[in-house]
């Protein structure tokens, strides 16, 4: 275990950039894929087959088709940035489509009466939208984006093959290192993965909880 003792700096380091990667593309993720599912949900034709073209192709991609796309592609149209960002708009290209299927499930599950009713009463479908039918779909589907979020952590690992230096990178990088303490080296790397993700879950089940208090 001293190649893991000796080198927690750089382990710390890899949990860090590990933290950001995921902070960052959790966010986005959470944002395009409300969009989207509003796109889904609303009135309007063209939107609804805008975001259901998106959501279709991007989930049945594999993220790593998605980070070769983002990471070689989009340099060739003349759109350049760094190894980190390129990682974190592939992560939530691909994740904001499955957050989408995880919202629009809660908002199909909201009593259709609720919505007919603030209709009834004025409101807009953007009103509808954010006051009536998203709080009660995200009260919902707390569970699922956990489960989406849980795997856009472990995801970023992918990273790692595209010059980000996160976790996994630290790891490939300390195992070849030191060849004789492989198996404490990725111990050492799994036990970071299940603090973070760890720390997710017992953050949704207050939220849950707390939630449930408010209702």
């Amino acid at each position: 275990m001293d190649a893991v003792f000796d080198n927690l700096d750089i382990f710390a380091e890899g949990l860090r950039r590990t933290v950001e990667l995921s902070l960052f593309a959790a966010v986005a993720a959470l944002i395009g894929g409300t969009l989207l599912a509003t796109m889904r949900v609303g009135p309007v034709p063209p939107l609804r087959w805008a975001g259901t073209a998106y959501v279709e192709i991007v989930r049945n991609t594999p993220l790593t088709v998605v980070f070769f796309f983002v990471v070689f592609v989009l340099p060739r149209l003349d759109i350049v940035f760094s190894y980190f960002t390129f990682a974190v708009l592939a992560l939530s290209i691909y994740h904001a489509a499955l957050v989408c299927e995880a919202v629009r499930s809660g908002i199909n599950g909201v009593d259709v009466g609720q919505a007919e009713a603030a209709r009834a009463l004025g409101l807009t479908f953007g009103q509808n939208f954010r006051l009536v039918l998203l709080p009660q779909a995200l009260r919902a589907v707390l569970q699922p984006l956990g489960s989406v979020l849980s795997a856009l952590i472990r995801n970023t690992s992918i990273a790692a093959a595209f010059g980000v230096q996160e976790l996994t990178g630290v790891v490939q990088r300390l195992t070849t290192a030191n060849p004789d303490a492989v198996i404490a080296v990725l111990l050492g790397g799994v036990v970071g993965y299940l603090i973070l993700t760890l720390t997710l879950a017992v953050g949704l089940a207050i939220t849950e909880r707390r939630l449930e208090r408010t209702r």
